[in-house]
């Protein structure tokens, strides 16, 4: 299995904390929340797309909503290939900081 990039990541982990709630606004706002950091909308949905054709999200339209002005939300779900690539990255980082002590300013000496 290929390793996924943080960014990417990211977006796995903000949607599965979105749940039926995933759409690219609320997973904007997550991932703004997750990294301090404001996403370009463009930059989000190329990556959702990107996911999409490695077969990590799935994603359906809704009904059309008169706050919407009629339109659908577009919603992402994880799939189970998703699943496996997050519990490998974490395992992976895991693997990686094992045994290592705390960083402090100290260390930058």
């Amino acid at each position: 299995m290929k390793f996924i990039s943080r960014s990417e990541e990211m977006i796995l982990l903000a949607i599965w904390r979105l749940g039926a709630n995933a759409y690219g606004v609320t997973i904007r706002n997550e991932l703004k929340e997750m990294s301090g950091k404001t996403w370009a909308f463009g930059a989000l949905f190329v990556m959702l797309d990107r996911l999409s054709k490695k077969g990590l999200l799935d994603s359906y339209l809704t009904e059309p909503t008169r706050e919407r002005g009629g339109r659908s939300k577009r919603i992402y779900k994880l799939t189970p290939e998703a699943v496996k690539a997050l519990k490998e990255v974490r395992r992976l980082q895991e693997s990686i900081w094992e045994g290592m002590p705390e960083l402090s300013a100290r260390d930058l000496i």
